[in-house]
């Protein structure tokens, strides 16, 4: 059977891990060359190791211009082209609205959003025609879940971006929104095990299908809007949320 994504060039920033992580290793068994990023390089390292091949990790935090610059110099100088981003890296810190700090405030919006529109224009100049555009938003866009206010303002922000970059370019963008997905980041929002495994029991329990996601499942669908196989999609918002979102 043909590889989907044969030949084809992806850059896939918050790769390191969870759902990137999944994502890189499913883009390089159906044929591409992955470039990922991640904000600590043993990480980094041990992600690329673990994909083996076709594959170059470059340090990066998306919230700082000059690192994304950096970024695509090392995409251009090895590949020149690029078919495919996956903008994913982003940070989760859930609290209550009087707990919300400036410094708070502006990590949520210079990561996940300021983050993924720059990750996204800085990448156009090396960006093949009939290319693909992945956002990762969040099922927590278009809900009200408690203290998660900021966060989800700038999954919002997101879905609104792939909108407009809809109507600009032949270059598909499209939104995939997670539903909660058993990775390290769940743990990063609490500090404990016994408090993320207190907090994945709460995900599953509001989930209809009464489990979390897991990371290869969200990688399965930006492999479909990656491929020729969604070649008339454009503009969407992929719920992949056990049912969160849809009923």
């Amino acid at each position: 059977m043909p590889k989907k994504l044969e030949g084809k060039v992806a850059v896939i920033t918050g790769g390191s891990s969870g759902i990137g992580l999944a994502t890189a290793k499913r883009f390089v068994e159906e044929g591409a060359y992955v470039f990922i990023t991640g904000l600590h390089q043993e990480e980094l390292d041990k992600a690329v190791a673990t994909i083996g091949k076709n594959v170059t990790g470059v340090r990066t935090d998306v919230s700082k211009l000059e690192e994304i610059d950096n970024l695509y110099r090392t995409v251009a100088a090895e590949k020149r082209k690029i078919d495919i981003v996956l903008a994913n890296a982003g940070v989760a810190e859930p609290k209550a609205t009087p707990d919300v700090t400036p410094e708070h405030f502006d990590k949520m919006f210079d990561t996940n959003a300021r983050g993924v529109y720059f990750t996204v224009q800085k990448a156009l100049p090396l960006m093949n025609d009939g290319g693909s555009i992945i956002l990762t938003a969040s099922c927590n866009w278009p809900k009200g879940f408690p203290f998660y206010s900021t966060y989800s303002a700038t999954k919002a922000a997101i879905r609104s971006f792939a909108r407009t970059w809809t109507t600009e370019r032949k270059i598909r963008t499209n939104v995939i929104s997670p539903g909660p997905t058993d990775t390290p980041g769940v743990h990063s929002q609490v500090g404990s095990k016994e408090a993320a495994d207190k907090l994945k029991a709460e995900f599953a329990a509001v989930t209809p299908l009464g489990r979390m996601g897991r990371p290869e499942e969200i990688a399965s669908a930006a492999l479909f809007l990656a491929s020729e196989e969604s070649s008339y999609v454009a503009g969407i918002d992929l719920p992949v949320d056990g049912g969160i979102t849809g009923v």
